[in-house]
Formats: structure tokens, C-alpha cells, sequence
């Protein structure tokens, strides 16, 4: 589904929603991957072990802030399998082991993410519709999302120009 449009119901906004619950739960996972792939590592590196806690437990606070949003709206669940599709066939064109490196994997995600939120965020305010939730409530929890996930590409770019 694209968020490139206007969001014009509750029932397209809580699939969007739902999206941004799978696609957090995949950047979680990710990390968390690459958190466990350290442990194999002749040397921990203390700088993208914290990076990777981090990214993680950002994506698991990103998602109860969506899920709260979902619980407030008055509309039918998507079914999992549906939106984890949607998430896959939209943005899981790889794997985490796709990547040369760890910091590039984790820059794909926290961009991926960023570039989410903004449409989302950019769909909402051209929308006119009315929503079962407060909208300027739901635009400030998506844009201190969006913000967080910015943040997140200019931690990797700053480890990864460190490094360089």
C-alpha cells in the first residue's frame, strides 16, 4: 500500500498504522540479528553494540506508540499475515546478511523508516478527511517518530564517517 496519497478513512489509516507496527517489529528483529552476530565477533565493538540496543528498543517504543494509536481508532484490524505481506513485498527486499556491514544494514533500516513516516506524515496533513482519533495528536506522536528515526540515520552516518 502506498502512502504516497491521501489518507482518507480510519480503516486506511490503521493499515497504515499496522504497517509501521510490522516494519518496526522488522527493524527490530534486524537488529537484534545483528546484535547476535557480535557475539561471534573475535572483538565486541562497544560503539555498534550500544547503536544496535538502541535501535531496538527504539523500534519496540515506536511500536507501542502505534499500537496505541490503532487502539484509539474505531476500526477493523488487518489481519497479521495481510500486513506482514504488505511490509515484505514493500520494504524487506533483503536480508540482514545482504549487507557488507552491520552499519549499512542498520542505515538501510533507520532510512526506510524515516522515508515511512514522512509519507505518512505528508499524507495526513493533505488529507482532509476526519479521522476517530485526534489528528493533531496523531500527527505529533508520527512526526516525533519520524524525527527519532532521523536521528537514527545521523547516529549510523556519524559511526560509520568515524570509521571511514
Amino acid at each position: 500500500m502506498s502512502v504516497g496519497h491521501r489518507v482518507s478513512s480510519d480503516h486506511q489509516l490503521a493499515r497504515l498504522l499496522q504497517i509501521g507496527i510490522v516494519l518496526e517489529e522488522v527493524v527490530e528483529a534486524r537488529s537484534y540479528h545483528h546484535y547476535q552476530s557480535l557475539d561471534d565477533a573475535p572483538a565486541l565493538d562497544p560503539e555498534i553494540e550500544s547503536l544496535l540496543e538502541h535501535a531496538a528498543a527504539e523500534s519496540a517504543a515506536h511500536r507501542e506508540r502505534l499500537e496505541e494509536l490503532v487502539d484509539e481508532l474505531d476500526a477493523e484490524s488487518i489481519p497479521f499475515e495481510e500486513i506482514e505481506a504488505l511490509v515484505q513485498a514493500q520494504y524487506g527486499g533483503t536480508d540482514p546478511d545482504d549487507f557488507d556491514d552491520i552499519l549499512y544494514d542498520q542505515l538501510a533500516n533507520e532510512e526506510t523508516a524515516y522515508k515511512f513516516y514522512d509519507d505518512l506524515v505528508g499524507a495526513l496533513r493533505a488529507s482532509e478527511a476526519t479521522f476517530g482519533i485526534d489528528r493533531d495528536h496523531l500527527i505529533d506522536v508520527l512526526v516525533e517518530i519520524r524525527e527519532e528515526e532521523a536521528d537514527g540515520v545521523e547516529e549510523v552516518t556519524k559511526v560509520m564517517n568515524d570509521r571511514s
